[in-house]
């Protein structure tokens, strides 16, 4: 019982427990020779039953213990739980309270699925202490037991793989049961990472599947080279894409229910060396939380994003490198503007996320549909709201610069490193001073840094040479980080998820004039800081001392 929280444990015996001093040096000297968990050994010892221990890890933990469970468990309760989440993190649902969700769960101590439910649901989550294996039999009675592992489904299609020979056409074998089960089971495992990717990849001798997770590739074991054909014709079947075509790149998109939840999945292959490379972008709603106040943005700028989306008009850029989540804090934005009375359009590259009563087009550049032509259509729709999913180019900037000064509000994205650099890019692109100056309310940068998995976090006083790298001027006071160290919970990496570094210059009359004058970003950038605006680099020491990131994240990203 609990064998990952021995530390736990021991506390726990010594504090909570009416064990001697003598019996608690039994139970350490016997855990050290049989290797069993320090609570399974007390109880092998007779020093302590199950019911008592778990009634001191509740204390403990000040949570409810629970040894009565219900007879017939409400479908209503059921179905308030996932499948997946209830493997994964060990719970079930035990009682249902306004907003908050209790759950029975077989591991108390693990804060993360406190915190990792707490998002994925979106309600207030507690945890109930209870048998664990007791829970264990109510997960699988009633979320069925977990299915196939990925070695037996690799076996399986080793088997099938072997014994083809050429024989069967590719879209037979596409659909060979074992050919079905282990893409399934790739892409159940990429939803409980919550990976952003999956990479198939051929190579000469070896067949690799790694997932994007955190903004970082790792990873599955290999597979043999000989798995490759069925499991890429696979994918292609589902992306409804001709699988006979292996010599040109291919475009497609998934849609299907893992569990009950609906995913959709981009699809792009690309011939290579050893055979067709494939890349899944993972679109998931329930993991990606199109909710502004839930991006971790500080509270001023949360604020101050909201007054600034809610003006008539006039142009807001988000800006940031690929994967800066840039994207995610549009449709945030939509979707707090998407209002009966007002029209919204939407240009995309492509459409990521589907949103309930807002017109979103995919730009196709093959056909001449391109951002700068998909925005001159729309100001022929009577909208009020527009989003471009980039500025790429000087036209695309002119009409949306022309919308703004027409009575549209319009949102898009630019790639540059920090917001003031926004100006000096579209002035790049040939943007008369004046029209930005006039049109553009304000600028939002943003980079994804990667957060310390709690599990495992471990804190350091960090030396000069660190605190110079960070700050302008060292602190006087002592100052603790934390630094990763690795463990099962997030896969030895010591970081798990991701929080938003976030600097808002909003276009104050003083910068509009620096605008006009052609002002160097530096200086509009001087200015952005007297006037208030936090910088990354300012945001990502906060999360630092916060305990939440590490220096060198922080250094990498702004």
């Amino acid at each position: 019982m609990y064998p990952d929280h021995n530390s736990a444990i021991a506390e726990i015996l010594k504090t909570y427990s009416k064990l001697t001093a003598e019996q608690y040096d039994a139970v350490l000297s016997e855990q050290e020779r049989t290797g069993k968990s320090l609570a399974q050994t007390a109880i092998d010892l007779d020093l302590l039953d199950d019911q008592e221990l778990l009634q001191q890890v509740a204390d403990y933990l000040d949570l409810t213990f629970v040894d009565v469970f219900p007879a017939v468990i409400p479908d209503n309760l059921k179905t308030l739980l996932e499948s997946r989440h209830a493997h994964m993190y060990g719970v079930f649902p035990y009682q249902e309270e306004g907003h908050e969700l209790k759950l029975l769960s077989m591991d108390p101590f693990n804060n993360s699925v406190v915190e990792d439910l707490s998002f994925a649901l979106n309600r207030d989550i507690s945890l109930v202490v209870a048998d664990p294996d007791r829970i264990a039999e109510l997960i699988d009675s009633v979320y069925g037991k977990e299915s196939t592992s990925m070695e037996d489904a690799v076996e399986e299609l080793q088997n099938i793989a072997a014994a083809d020979n050429g024989e069967k056409d590719l879209e037979a074998l596409a659909e060979e049961a074992p050919v079905i089960r282990f893409v399934n089971l790739v892409l159940e495992q990429a939803i409980r990472d919550m990976a952003s990717d999956i990479h198939f990849e051929p190579f000469e001798d070896v067949f690799r599947i790694r997932y994007r997770v955190d903004g970082t590739l790792y990873e599955m074991s290999p597979s043999p080279v000989n798995l490759a054909q069925p499991v890429i014709s696979r994918v292609k079947v589902l992306a409804s894409l001709n699988i006979a075509e292996q010599r040109v790149p291919q475009d497609g998109r998934i849609r299907m229910t893992l569990g009950s939840r609906p995913v959709d999945l981009r699809v792009s292959t690309l011939p290579t060396q050893y055979g067709e490379s494939v890349v899944l972008r993972v679109l998931d709603k329930t993991v990606v939380n199109l909710e502004l106040d839930s991006l971790g943005m500080p509270e001023k700028i949360y604020r101050d994003t909201l007054n600034i989306i809610k003006k008539p008009n006039g142009v807001f850029v988000v800006t940031g490198p690929t994967g800066s989540g840039k994207t995610t804090t549009l449709y945030s934005c939509l979707k707090i503007l998407n209002r009966e009375e007002d029209k919204i359009l939407t240009a995309e590259d492509p459409v990521e996320y589907e949103i309930d009563g807002i017109m979103q087009l995919a730009i196709n550049p093959g056909i001449g549909l391109n951002f700068a032509h998909a925005l001159r259509s729309f100001l022929r729709q009577d909208p009020d709201i527009l989003m471009v999913g980039e500025i790429r180019d000087l036209e695309t900037a002119a009409i949306a610069i022309q919308a703004a000064q027409t009575g549209h509000l319009v949102l898009t994205t630019l790639h540059t490193n920090d917001a003031p650099g926004a100006i000096t890019r579209l002035i790049d692109m040939g943007m008369e001073p004046y029209l930005i100056a006039s049109s553009l309310e304000a600028v939002l940068a943003q980079r994804l840094v990667r957060t310390l998995c709690r599990a495992c976090k471990s804190a350091y006083v960090p030396d000069t040479a660190t605190l110079q790298s960070l700050y302008p001027k060292i602190p006087d006071q002592p100052t603790t980080f934390f630094k990763l160290t690795g463990c099962d919970v997030c896969h030895q990496l010591g970081y798990r998820g991701r929080k938003g570094l976030f600097e808002l210059m909003i276009v104050e009359d003083s910068l509009r004039t620096m605008i006009l004058n052609r002002a160097p970003a530096s200086e509009i950038k001087r200015r952005a800081v007297e006037l208030g605006m936090a910088t990354l680099r300012q945001a990502g020491t906060m999360a630092v001392e916060n305990g939440l990131t590490t220096v060198e994240e922080v250094l990498n990203y702004t």
